[in-house]
């Protein structure tokens, strides 16, 4: 059965289990192998502790496509989406700001620090959405080589001029300035209440080894900004039982049209003879043979590890080297027996059920990333905390909760190296509570349990590299036809027959299953199936 296979697919999360989906719908036969237990990658849900599931590093959807949702009907197979109600920042004097789904309650809350800001508030929206929907469809785009002859891939580039050239020329520069400039300076442009720039900000940052300030990061804001559930643009959500219900959910939907899963079926290498990939070998000897390979993990793995540059021009060899993998972020999930409260609004209101960032201003994002600069993590880190639990009881015992706690920055590369991150594991684990502590005093003593994941813990339980859960940071060298590398960003790869469906491809990261779509249908229309 092995040798009959139309595809094999390298790793089990939501990108590849996307792309196995689309070629068995198609009529492929395809086996996707996974080397942990569960599936999903980094988009898992985990009984960490009795009774607790986390969505233990990927914690809310947004950029997930409507069309994936509808092709490979994944509400059928039990995928629930629960919007988030509005985004709480709370403030060390005392203050809070709270932007809300309804514009007149956000309207009170921002001219509390700006009337001004409050007024131009809907402009900013209305020009991020305008922005949003020129850059939506490129997002489903197979990116074409600038420097192609083929007629067929500069009529892709002639066709994103023509659009590009069709807007009113304030969007064309708007549009061009979110290229070069920093998330601060952007927003700079709109608002003048640091609190509002600085909450605002930190979506340039995810995904990221760079400040606030640093130029390229208004791009990044875009990217976070184009997230849709049911139609509502901008809009972040739960899945009802962790994100890994995402995972499952694609993962039935792939096996009703017929695909094959396998888990704990760790790959050793991929197998290449004369130029061509012919299967795969998993750790222990098996062989599985088939006529393409498509590899869902970074392209270091793939290309350094699996295929090996035995097998690769020195060139392309150079350029996986220098595609920037640089993790930057944390995890810590807390098992609660309470809901705890925050001292600006004291109860269990509904400010909580969104997300609540700790991004007072933007010296303090910036001081936090001064510190991961010089190989430290952030001491008093940027973080986004959410507490599913409060609309999705089913993830906890009745009366308990669960939060879950994004942590930035906590760089790879530590000073002492990546390998000293498990003797500071529960320093840095100590240094998010007492962050998040002095805004929610009753914190400590409501926690049951606690899980610090760093990026060296998440790379060797998932297998990303660096524990970037983007595969790759989203900087402005690594975007579109640059991703991940010059001349190889249209999911081929230098081997004949072995494809990419990762985040490592554009359009990058974030739980989209764009990346895994977009790679199905070059495939199949490749005709090599």
């Amino acid at each position: 059965m092995a040798s009959q296979l139309d595809a094999v697919i390298v790793g089990g999360g939501h990108n590849g289990l996307v792309c196995a989906a689309y070629l068995a719908r198609a009529g492929r036969k395809v086996m996707v192998l996974e080397r942990r237990p569960v599936l999903g990658g980094a988009a898992v849900s985990e009984e960490v502790f009795p009774g607790f599931t986390f969505s233990v590093f990927s914690y809310v959807v947004s950029l997930l496509r409507p069309e994936i949702i509808r092709d490979l009907e994944l509400s059928r197979f039990g995928l629930q989406l629960i919007p988030l109600e509005c985004a709480f920042t709370p403030l060390p004097d005392g203050n809070s700001l709270c932007r809300w789904s309804d514009w007149e309650q956000s309207r009170r809350e921002i001219e509390r620090f700006s009337k001004r800001d409050a007024e131009i508030y809907p402009a900013y929206s209305q020009a991020m959405m305008q922005m949003g929907r020129f850059v939506k469809p490129i997002l489903s785009m197979t990116p074409p080589d600038p420097a192609s002859r083929n007629p067929a891939e500069l009529w892709e580039l002639l066709q994103l001029g023509r659009r590009f050239a069709a807007l009113g020329e304030e969007e064309r520069f708007l549009k061009l300035k979110m290229f070069t400039m920093s998330a601060v300076d952007f927003l700079d442009r709109w608002f003048e209440s640091d609190v509002l720039k600085a909450t605002m900000s930190v979506s340039g940052i995810i995904g990221t080894f760079q400040g606030v300030r640093s130029p390229g990061t208004a791009y990044v804001l875009l990217h976070h900004y184009m997230g849709e559930i049911d139609g509502a643009f901008r809009s972040w959500g739960f899945s009802r039982g962790g994100t890994g219900q995402v995972s499952l959910a694609i993962a039935g939907s792939a096996r009703h049209h017929g695909a094959g899963i396998r888990t704990e079926a760790p790959i050793e290498k991929i197998l290449v003879k004369d130029g061509l990939a012919r299967g795969v070998v998993l750790e222990g000897g098996e062989e599985i043979l088939s006529k393409l390979v498509i590899s869902s993990v970074d392209p270091h793995l793939t290309f350094l590890k699996m295929v090996g540059p035995e097998h690769l021009e020195d060139e392309f060899i150079e350029a996986i080297r220098r595609y920037k993998l640089r993790g930057s972020s944390g995890k810590v999930n807390l098992a609660l027996d309470r809901v705890p409260e925050f001292k600006c609004r004291p109860g269990v209101g509904p400010h909580l059920r969104g997300d609540v960032a700790i991004s007072p201003s933007i010296d303090y994002l910036e001081r936090a990333y001064d510190e991961a600069k010089y190989g430290r993590y952030s001491r008093r880190p940027y973080l986004n905390v959410v507490i599913p639990s409060l609309c999705d009881p089913s993830v906890a015992p009745p009366g308990k909760h669960v939060m879950s706690i994004f942590v930035q920055y906590a760089p790879y590369h530590l000073r002492e190296g990546a390998a000293a991150w498990p003797s500071q594991r529960e320093a840095f684990g100590d240094a998010v509570i007492d962050t998040l502590a002095e805004y929610c005093p009753t914190l400590r003593d409501s926690i049951l349990h606690r899980q610090v994941l760093t990026p060296w813990d998440i790379e060797q339980i998932t297998g990303l590299g660096e524990g970037n859960i983007f595969q790759g940071e989203l900087s402005l060298e690594q975007i579109f036809f640059l991703r991940p590398a010059p001349r190889w960003a249209r999911y081929r790869t230098p081997v004949r027959n072995l494809w990419m469906c990762g985040s490592a491809v554009h359009p990058g990261g974030g739980i989209m299953g764009a990346p895994g779509a977009n790679a199905a249908r070059e495939i199949l229309r490749s005709g090599t199936l």
